[in-house]
């Protein structure tokens, strides 16, 4: 029996290895990527949005009020998104607080 030949050779480049960097700036290439994650998030959040709005309220009024927004209540909205993100006791009261706000919500829309 003769022995393997020994196969030292690289491994073969993969798509990634072989696509060109936008930079050779590493400082660069990470703002690239940050923005690239920044806008993929909005456009996922925006889509969202007016699903679970459309749902109840139709297509072109969560457009209306998702783009009817003020200034307060997207940044109102952001930091109460990273303080439950942020920590188990901030989650555990900011959704203490979404669920006491939805069966508040229920309770007024039954009397009414």
């Amino acid at each position: 029996m003769e022995a393997a030949p020994d196969q030292t050779s690289e491994p073969a480049d993969t798509a990634a290895d072989a696509a060109a960097a936008p930079s050779p700036d590493p400082m660069t290439r990470m703002i690239l990527a940050d923005l690239v994650l920044r806008g993929g998030g909005a456009l996922m959040r925006r889509a969202v949005e007016q699903n679970l709005l459309g749902r109840t309220l139709g297509k072109g009024k969560a457009q209306k009020i998702i783009k009817g927004r003020t200034m307060g209540q997207t940044l109102l909205g952001t930091a109460v998104a990273r303080i439950a993100t942020r920590s188990v006791p901030g989650a555990i009261i900011v959704g203490g607080g979404l669920l006491a706000k939805a069966l508040y919500d229920r309770k007024k829309g039954k009397k009414g």
